[in-house]
């Protein structure tokens, strides 16, 4: 759907085209979406990434910890998100997910609890597996919401927002874990870094209970305590109007044929691998601080939070340009292009202090990239609800699958923090995803083009069979 009317400018968040209902269902929807998203996301990545604060925090001494445990631990946790997912792609338009998400996000905040009063390498291996199953439909499933709620002109700048949660998170995890050092080290018998994952899991806990009550599911499986009839039939007909297609339908061999014998399933499991093998590893960073030698754990956990904190900005700025400016491939190569500038820098590392302190701050660029692809993947997927959760949920587990392994090779923890492999690899996948993306935006173009001469011919056939009508039928009819 295009909207020539009336010009839209950078600042405009609604669409100038939308209708004073339009508008009032748009920031109702932001108001329940958004903020819940965003916490959630908050807290998962604090939940996933405090094992990177404790590790420097007295962790590895404490359990003794050597060689290679910390990415082990990682690739653990990236095993079990990845396998977990697979159920997903037949779930997400089967179940309710204002009844699905909340109570997944509870799982994973009672494992995180029970961190606290881990006592060996292998216990808090198991702990990490099964935080890493609950937490393993988060992302994909709010994603999952986001494409049944909002148009393509809307959906970066929503996804942005929630996924503000990730760098928060990170940030967060720094400066609890700095706190935890500081105020609760031997507290009741027991060391900040324990402390930590208390402080996370009361925080999880609560947000799961809340999103029973808040999270609006889906158009088609609605949280009825939310959402008026009117309403969800006006939310429906805005994504119609654009040829989403919203309704369930059976899950047969039929649906899986259909998806893969089309060239959407592979671009986009090609494209989302190269991206998830953009990201260095951002434990990096801390293990650099600390290996200066002149830093408190206090210090280094606050000094971590820098990079994460200007990946807020990264975000932001990238997803809100993909909706208004930039448009997606344009926001896209943006965002790689420093990412690569970092990831350059860290490569040849015989570089001052000050750019290494530079190029590690630029790694959260490569984060500001996934609302934009899975945003736009939503859009490419709009036509069958059924092929988008199949397709969002295999391009995550196969690219995710990479990252299971990719990094006891290329990251390993004795390489640390120099990473002669990892940083070189990481810069030759952002290369490929710059080329990707626009290969894709030519690919979905005349795609599109060729959807509109059909609904245009499907039009005509249909005003000369009846010359009485006026409409000449739905956008629907005649595909």
């Amino acid at each position: 759907m295009e909207y020539p009317t009336t010009v839209r400018r950078w600042y405009h968040w609604y669409n100038p085209n939308d209708t004073p209902e339009e508008r009032k269902l748009l920031l109702k929807l932001d108001l329940l979406i958004v903020p819940y998203a965003f916490a959630v996301y908050w807290v998962k990545y604090i939940d996933q990434t405090n094992i990177n604060n404790a590790y420097v925090s007295g962790m590895s001494e404490d359990l003794g910890f050597n060689g290679n445990q910390l990415v082990q631990l990682q690739s653990y946790f990236t095993v079990a998100a990845t396998v977990g997912l697979l159920p997903f792609a037949y779930l997400f338009p089967k179940l309710p997910m204002h009844i699905l998400v909340p109570t997944l996000d509870l799982g994973w905040g009672i494992f995180s609890l029970l961190e606290y009063r881990v006592q060996s390498y292998a216990e808090i291996a198991a702990y990490r597996i099964m935080i890493g199953l609950f937490e393993s439909s988060y992302f994909i499933g709010v994603h999952f919401v986001l494409g049944s709620w909002y148009r393509k002109d809307e959906i970066s700048r929503r996804g942005g927002l929630f996924y503000v949660g990730l760098e928060l998170g990170t940030l967060t995890a720094s400066l609890l874990q700095a706190a935890a050092s500081s105020s609760l080290d031997g507290v009741n018998g027991l060391a900040g870094w324990r402390w930590n994952f208390i402080i996370c899991s009361i925080i999880t806990i609560p947000l799961a209970l809340i999103g029973y009550f808040l999270w609006p599911g889906t158009p088609d499986m609605p949280n009825r305590r939310l959402l008026s009839l009117t309403e969800i039939a006006l939310a429906r007909g805005r994504l119609e109007r654009e040829g989403a297609k919203l309704e369930s339908s059976p899950f047969s061999w039929n649906t899986l044929k259909r998806i893969f014998s089309h060239w959407k399933i592979y671009l986009l499991i090609f494209w989302t691998s190269l991206f998830f093998n953009t990201s260095p590893n951002t434990a990096g960073f801390l293990l650099w601080i600390k290996s200066l030698g002149r830093y408190s754990t206090a210090e280094i956990n606050n000094l971590g939070a820098i990079a994460p904190a200007l990946g807020i900005f990264y975000v932001l700025f990238i997803n809100f340009s993909a909706d208004l400016w930039l448009g997606r491939p344009g926001a896209i190569t943006l965002a790689s292009a420093l990412n690569f500038t970092g990831l350059i820098i860290l490569t040849v590392w015989d570089v001052s202090e000050a750019a290494k302190w530079f190029a590690f701050c630029t790694m959260y660029s490569a984060a500001a990239v996934s609302s934009v692809l899975y945003g736009w993947a939503n859009t490419i997927l709009r036509h069958n609800v059924e092929d988008r959760a199949v397709s969002l949920v295999l391009m995550t587990v196969i690219a995710q699958s990479f990252t299971a392994w990719t990094p006891l090779l290329v990251y390993p923890t004795v390489e640390a923090p120099s990473y002669p492999k990892g940083y070189p690899y990481s810069a030759a996948f952002t290369v490929a995803l710059v080329v990707t993306t626009w290969g894709v935006k030519w690919v979905h173009n005349r795609e599109e083009s060729r959807l509109a001469e059909r609904t245009v011919q499907g039009n005509i056939e249909v005003e000369v069979e009846d010359p009485g009508s006026l409409g000449g039928g739905s956008v629907g009819e005649g595909k």
